[in-house]
């Protein structure tokens, strides 16, 4: 009876160590961006929010930092910088695409442009 009492106690205490942790399946981050205006804004909000497993996306245009919560099973923080990178703004280290950025209107290009939302100093 011992012997039965002590291998389920070894097998219990051995589970326990082997088994890994789970990541989370909704996790947040924030992304630094390029973006000036309300158009970059409206721009990469839309874009984000319509990519399947983003559940929200909102771009702080004081700070150009954009919050996305997003489903871990269906994208990846990588694959999101990607998406930013695509549509024609920096996302942290990932560069914008060229192509992208030259299709831009103007006003998303040129932060001296009209439609550009001024930084506070």
């Amino acid at each position: 009876m011992k012997n039965v009492v002590l291998i389920l106690f070894v097998g219990l205490l051995t589970t326990g160590f082997t088994q890994e942790t789970k990541a989370p399946k909704v996790q947040t981050i924030e992304v630094k961006t390029s973006a000036i205006c309300g158009e970059c804004k409206e721009r990469i909000e839309n874009t984000l929010n319509f990519t399947k497993g983003v559940k929200f996306a909102e771009l702080d245009l004081e700070t150009n930092i954009i919050t996305i919560k997003y489903k871990t099973a269906d994208v990846t923080d990588v694959q999101i910088k990607k998406i930013i990178a695509d549509i024609g703004y920096h996302a942290d280290e990932v560069e914008r695409s060229g192509e992208a950025f030259k299709n831009l209107p103007g006003c998303c290009q040129d932060p001296n442009a009209k439609c550009a939302v001024k930084k506070k100093e």
